[in-house]
């Protein structure tokens, strides 16, 4: 028999077992959206109703189980939910379905043919039984609250009452995905079986007796390890964790205290209970701007972005086998082993054979290190080394469809690079920069083929950071971007688009935080009050914690050569005159051992010496508007770039802030803060400051305009 439903294929098999296979229509993933949970709600009705029917199997026609709910539409809703009934509406609205699958008498399985994450594990949990694929591609979690949310389908209270809460806190609270091996370990699903008998095996289990009534169900029932608020072992864990939600979140995102708070009170009650107790808390994460500026910009934007929505549909994908990269430092030798990561083979180039042999060393040093956390096998890092080769002859870029340039920022010295990798690299191949701040269309002059030139600016460690910010010059061609954007895909990096101006985008906002923390220092606030003070605003690192680690110089020695390139029409940044003083000090940073901090035996401390140099002010430094200048003026610099169209899509700079400068990510990024302000109150805000600090934050007639209109950076 069968039925005819639009998100789902249903038949019964000649066992008698309904098969519900997920498929939602137009979509590449399957998704918990309001036509899917009202069409399984029928399903399980009619499944209930008919004698003939044993039980059933729910698992997805598409290459994965489930993705969770619609993020999509969540952050439509998101904006247009002020009515906090509305928001306790919208939170229950999924849990009569899955509790009906508990309570409807027949043993219900989860087939888990793919990924299960957020909303598709709740489903899976409400089930009475949980078979997975042993395919290698299976994943788990439960990673709402590294969006800002908490699981809302009923995965707050069935986890802990399945494996115990202290168990279920650790997988919730750090979001981490897991595979089926480790999900069989914790209890979460109750075996394993071949893709080719995945349904065929969930079928055996309903029909051997699998018990259709949950254990929360059953009178007697308590949790695995304990529940309530009198546990003394789980106290001490609610307190702790408490203490370290506070200490690493700095309260700035209320999802991780929201979580842990309706796990303690949600398992301290009957079950149902604990689903309204879940409802409430996550009707609360609805009405925050939190989770709307975090779901939209790390999910749904960068989604966007990681799919290459930019890239012109008409141009063919390009193919690459061989890349080139002219400089084995850091940056180069850091593009290198992530290009051959990615399956490429690479020229590692340098200016003798022996320095880009040390750069091919320190990529398997690299290796050895993870080899010996047992995170990569010898083989694999023997199979990536042999990828790449190290030498100093140019010739060897002959059949290099791409070419990235990662030497010093030194105008002279690149072109000099450029053109020796163009007299042997085929005519048509791109030549890429991978400068951090000189302009595109100058490094571009005198090369035979512009439109074939642009910046990649990738970020450092290379292998580690997400963000590729791509810099079109003013001769780069379409089909050059549209061919970048193939490599970094295949790279599986994110990247923005932007257009050529000197510093792009993420380099002028990362130095506005930057000239900011050294005016500051000049007026007598301690390193160690500013960077602590970033830290509660949400910075994985304080401002000058952070230029110690990179190193002073090579930020001034930036600065001097804008001075020398605009001549009058440079402006002095904020912090200049501390910057260039440090410099001639020979505070370097910790490669130095001292910068603003002191670093004997590596160990970094407040200096003495800085605080003679810059004596404390007597005034008690006004930590809250420390926090806003940090946050402020970030955010006026990308709208100064936006306004001088250097980034034309404020989804970009948001992604682009938090992967690429680790702007907080709670905040959605510079242009989310805007919003979440408002631009009238922005521009207030930073009226104040002007008359308090410094012309640098009056706002423009252009900002000053939006802010009358009320115009948004998203509509």
């Amino acid at each position: 028999m069968s039925s005819e439903f639009k998100t789902f294929q249903y038949h019964v098999n000649h066992q008698g077992v309904a098969i519900l296979l997920m498929d939602i229509p137009g979509s590449n993933a399957n998704v918990m959206g309001d036509e899917f949970r009202d069409e399984l709600s029928t399903a399980i009705d009619i499944i209930a109703g008919d004698d003939n029917i044993k039980g059933a199997v729910i698992s997805s026609a598409k290459n994965d189980f489930m993705a969770g709910g619609d993020l999509k539409a969540m952050v439509d809703m998101f904006a247009n939910v002020s009515d906090p009934q509305i928001a306790l509406d919208i939170a229950n609205s999924i849990k009569p379905t899955l509790r009906k699958i508990e309570t409807c008498g027949k043993p219900i399985v989860a087939a888990i043919n793919g990924a299960a994450m957020g909303g598709g594990l709740e489903l899976a949990l409400a089930c009475h039984g949980r078979i997975a694929s042993d395919s290698p591609n299976i994943i788990m979690g439960l990673p709402e609250v590294t969006l800002g949310l908490m699981p809302g389908a009923g995965g707050s209270q069935r986890l802990p009452r399945m494996i115990g809460i202290q168990k279920a806190l650790d997988i919730m609270l750090q979001g981490r995905p897991f595979n089926a091996s480790k999900a069989l370990e914790l209890g979460i699903i109750d075996s394993v079986a071949s893709a080719e008998q995945l349904i065929e095996s969930a079928c055996q289990s309903i029909l051997n007796g699998l018990d259709p009534v949950k254990a929360w169900d059953k009178k007697g029932f308590t949790i695995p390890g304990g529940s309530g608020f009198f546990n003394a072992e789980l106290g001490n864990t609610y307190n702790y964790l408490t203490t370290t939600i506070c200490r690493d979140t700095q309260r700035n995102t209320p999802a991780p205290l929201a979580l842990l708070t309706a796990v303690a009170r949600g398992t301290a009650v009957p079950f149902d209970t604990g689903l309204h107790i879940e409802s409430c808390y996550f009707a609360k994460l609805i009405l925050d701007p939190t989770a709307r500026n975090m779901v939209r910009t790390l999910f749904v934007s960068k989604g966007e972005l990681d799919k290459l929505s930019r890239r012109p549909k008409t141009i063919a994908k390009a193919k690459y086998q061989t890349i080139g990269v002219i400089g084995s430092g850091l940056m180069g030798g850091g593009i290198a082993q992530s290009a051959a990561k990615a399956g490429l083979d690479v020229v590692l180039l340098d200016i003798s054979d022996e320095q880009a042999a040390k750069g091919k060393s320190a990529i398997a040093k690299s290796y050895d290190k993870l080899i010996s956390k047992g995170r990569m096998s010898q083989d694999k890092a023997d199979e990536l080394l042999a990828r790449i080769t190290p030498s100093a002859d140019y010739k060897k870029l002959s059949n290099c469809q791409l070419v990235v340039e990662a030497v010093f920022e030194d105008v002279a010295l690149k072109q000099k690079v450029f053109n020796m990798a163009r007299e042997h690299m085929p005519k048509d191949a791109i030549l890429a920069s991978n400068t951090s701040s000189l302009p595109i269309s100058e490094l571009s002059q005198g090369l035979p083929n512009p439109e074939r030139f642009l910046g990649l600016h990738f970020f450092s460690p290379v292998e580690k950071m997400p963000l590729v910010e791509v810099i079109m010059g003013a001769e780069s061609s379409e089909k050059t971007l549209a061919e970048a954007l193939d490599f970094i895909g295949l790279l599986r990096k994110t990247p923005i688009i932007v257009n050529d101006a000197r510093g792009f985008f993420t380099s002028r906002v990362i130095a506005a935080y930057l000239q900011e923390a050294f005016a500051m220092v000049a007026e007598g606030i301690s390193p160690t009050l500013i960077d602590n003070v970033a830290k509660q605003a949400g910075f994985a690192i304080g401002p000058l914690a952070l230029i110690d680690d990179i190193g002073l110089e090579n930020g001034y020695k930036a600065a001097l050569a804008e001075q020398a390139a605009l001549g009058e029409n440079w402006v002095e940044p904020a912090g200049f005159k501390v910057q260039k003083q440090f410099n001639e000090l020979g505070r370097i940073g910790r490669r130095g051992g001292i910068g603003f901090y002191d670093y004997a035996d590596g160990v970094r401390s407040p200096s003495q010496a800085v605080a003679e140099l810059y004596p404390q002010s007597k005034h008690i430094a006004d930590t809250a508007q420390i926090k806003k200048r940090l946050l402020y003026v970030q955010s006026l610099e990308a709208a100064r770039c936006y306004e001088e169209g250097v980034i034309t899509d404020a989804a970009e700079g948001d992604v682009g802030s938090i992967l690429g400068i680790g702007f907080p990510s709670y905040t959605g990024g510079l242009f989310s803060l805007i919003d979440t302000l408002g631009t009238s109150h922005f521009v207030s805000e930073l009226d104040s400051l002007s008359e308090s600090i410094g012309e640098r934050f009056r706002p423009s007639q252009w900002l000053r305009d939006r802010a009358k209109n009320q115009i948004n950076f998203y509509q």
